[in-house]
């Protein structure tokens, strides 16, 4: 694991003020042979900025004792950001479905969520949408987002991605004009040795049932504290699609441009032509896994954040007073979302068992076991 210093993740407005180079304003942002608007690249960079505040707002939630644990995703804001923007977002088949894991609040973040659900989970709280107070955070269950609860259980969440893919093509046979939306599941390079991870391969490609699932793996080079290198050939983990016959590619996921196309590449072929599609997508991981490992930050790992900063400043798209501001706004959100929670109430030793069971006709055969949903008595 790479060496980590000890200081304490920094506020996000002491970042380098940069300096831009070129003389006149862009009508893109090019990164290689692609490009993208400059007003979709000023969506991406704040939205990036949004996530990176409440990550590094959550860690030290974790360490002031505010929380008790925290685990996320920075360094992957690039990727994550991209594709929450990019998502059909809505409920049931005709949208798409995620299966997520626990490093994507830049998703939710970009799809809409407000930052206090992600603290009120942190805190735990009885006021947390996702699980009342009562799971890790970053375990989301959005229901009319399609979201479906992120578990614990690592890649379990490939095992379940066709089941919600074959109800989307059940559903696209019988309604034509609704027959885009697909199941999104995204995990980690490590996870890929797990046979949930074949499984999703295996299922969404058996002939004449082929699957609309797109296969996202962010790849930091680590699982939790063990180096890819030591456990994994020299080889793209996108390369475990060949022999399934599924199309893949894999991309620089610290570029939002990179990421934004090759997303929408994925997404397109997936509603098209209603089959499996895995990208793998290479990012850092600036903080370690979880605050297990301390969540030091690493200065050696690449920032997606610094250097889209620069690429917008040097363009011309944007200038070093209004990054500042931005970022001030961001931590503001992060820090007044960390204020309303601490002051909203824990769950209580009466409502364990709350929302555990539905309604059924063996409440009156068995009446102890049922403890009501909430708000039911």
């Amino acid at each position: 694991m790479p060496e980590a210093n000890n200081e304490d993740a920094p506020d996000i407005e002491d970042a380098l003020v940069r300096r831009g180079t070129r003389t006149a304003a862009p009508s893109a942002i090019a990164s290689g042979r692609h490009a993208m608007s400059v007003e979709v690249a000023l969506t991406v960079f704040r939205q990036m900025l949004r996530t990176r505040a409440l990550e590094e707002r959550s860690i030290k939630m974790s360490k002031s004792g505010e929380a008790y644990f925290w685990i996320g995703g920075p360094g992957e804001e690039a990727f994550s950001v991209c594709l929450g923007l990019q998502i059909n977002r809505g409920r049931g088949p005709a949208h798409d479905y995620l299966h997520l894991h626990y490093r994507n609040a830049g998703v939710m973040l970009a799809m809409g969520m407000p930052m206090i659900d992600h603290t009120r989970q942190l805190a735990m709280r009885a006021t947390d949408r996702h699980s009342r107070g009562r799971n890790f955070v970053g375990h989301y269950a959005v229901p009319e987002w399609n979201v479906v609860p992120v578990t614990s259980v690592i890649e379990v969440q490939f095992a379940m991605a066709p089941g919600t893919a074959l109800v989307q093509k059940r559903h696209g046979l019988k309604n034509p004009a609704e027959a885009e939306g697909i199941t999104v599941v995204v995990g980690g390079e490590a996870g890929t040795a797990e046979g949930d991870f074949e499984s999703c391969l295996n299922w969404s490609t058996r002939p004449g049932n082929e699957l609309p699932v797109l296969m996202v793996v962010t790849n930091n080079n680590y699982g939790i504290s063990t180096d890819l290198g030591t456990v994994h050939a020299h080889r793209p983990i996108a390369d475990r699609a060949i022999p399934y016959g599924v199309r893949c590619e894999t991309i620089n996921g610290n570029d939002p441009v990179a990421a934004w196309h090759g997303i929408d590449r994925a997404m397109r072929y997936c509603r098209r032509e209603r089959k499996p599609y895995l990208l793998e997508a290479v990012v850092s991981r600036l903080h370690g896994h979880s605050s297990s490992s301390g969540a030091q930050r690493n200065w050696t790992e690449a920032d997606p954040i610094a250097a889209f900063e620069q690429k917008l400043i040097d363009a011309r798209a944007i200038d070093a007073p209004t990054v500042r501001v931005m970022k001030e706004e961001a931590k503001a959100e992060a820090d007044a979302a960390v204020v309303a929670t601490m002051k909203e109430p824990e769950p209580s030793r009466d409502d364990v068992y709350a929302g555990t069971y539905a309604p059924s006709p063996t409440d009156a055969v068995y009446p102890g076991d049922y403890t009501g949903l909430p708000g039911i008595k």
